[in-house]
């Protein structure tokens, strides 16, 4: 790990994965399956953390660089507290793109997973970034409400996505920053747009 440039809570350190942190990420997935229970019916395969580090958006889409973060408290026997992964001009310049976040299920219901979406919301921003775009499965009631209630508009929904065990319908849902808008947003990225046939 190496200290990555995006604020955090004074007990926390924001850290950029390398490639030997793969066996720690998987401990992570390991340890906190009910994400994966939640979008793909089972927890993680025991290879998910490498095949998670190493993926990338598929070829037809632009984008300029992904990351893929950890939160790691700074008394450093503690697990990790949080884990995402970002992707910068995803499609368009100034979209970020939050392909995952996952928050340790023993911080549920601490206020953890808020602090931290707004730090990753100030460094997008600070970046240049005038949206932020993710896909949430439908049925993940959980992580439905919480991206509704910090903002995030459903734009449209793609069915027949492969997790794990399942095929799952993903909400495409986008919160502009900094004074862009929606509107804007859809006449640059027309996959997006509800009409789109993907």
């Amino acid at each position: 790990m190496k200290p990555f440039d995006l604020p955090c809570p004074p007990d926390l350190l924001c850290t950029e994965l390398q490639l030997e942190d793969i066996p720690a990420l998987q401990v992570f997935f390991d340890a906190n399956p009910e994400y994966f229970l939640a979008v793909g019916g089972e927890p993680a395969a025991p290879n998910l953390a490498n095949e998670e580090f190493h993926e990338l958006p598929p070829p037809e889409l632009s984008y300029k660089r992904t990351y893929y973060l950890a939160f790691v408290p700074t008394t450093a026997a503690e697990p990790w507290r949080a884990i995402a992964q970002l992707t910068s001009d995803l499609m368009a310049e100034g979209v970020c793109h939050i392909g995952l976040f996952i928050v340790a299920t023993s911080r549920h219901g601490q206020g953890d997973a808020q602090a931290l979406f707004e730090c990753i919301e100030r460094w997008a921003a600070s970046q240049g970034a005038r949206w932020l775009r993710l896909g949430v499965v439908v049925g993940n009631v959980r992580a439905e409400r919480f991206w509704a209630s910090q903002g995030f508009v459903e734009l449209r929904q793609r069915h027949g996505v492969p997790s794990g065990s399942r095929l799952n319908s993903i909400r495409v849902m986008l919160k502009p920053l900094a004074g862009a808008t929606q509107a804007e947003y859809l006449a640059l990225v027309a996959r997006d747009r509800p009409d789109a046939q993907l």
